[in-house]
């Protein structure tokens, strides 16, 4: 195996380099593993355990873009509406059980603290 293609796989999976940084393992020896064994996924499965998430998350994305775009706003706005007016009777009634403070204006011929 060559180290331009060596290059390429470890673009390819940038987790590789986490590895190297923290010390776990070095760039010969993920070099010697490629030239012994090439891209084979039961050597690489340790290291390489992101792309597997990166992919369930482009999965995961483009699952919600196409759910946005068949909303339909009519029938949504409709929803939103019913719930504020189950809301609103919910609050009326809610209102009714309280005991309302009711205003007493002071006598004219009283002044504060008399």
């Amino acid at each position: 195996m060559s180290l331009p293609l060596f290059k390429d796989f470890v673009k390819k999976n940038p987790s590789l380099v986490t590895f190297v940084k923290n010390g776990n393992m070095t760039w010969q020896k993920f070099y010697e593993l490629y030239d012994l064994y090439g891209e084979d996924e039961k050597i690489w499965k340790d290291y390489i355990k992101t792309k597997e998430i990166k992919e369930t998350s482009e999965v995961l994305a483009t699952d919600l873009v196409s759910w946005f775009k068949n909303i339909d706003m009519d029938k949504m706005q409709e929803g939103i509406k019913s719930v504020e007016r189950v809301l609103s009777v919910l609050q009326d009634f809610g209102d009714k059980n309280e005991t309302k403070n009711t205003y007493e204006p002071r006598p004219i011929y009283k002044h504060f603290e008399d």
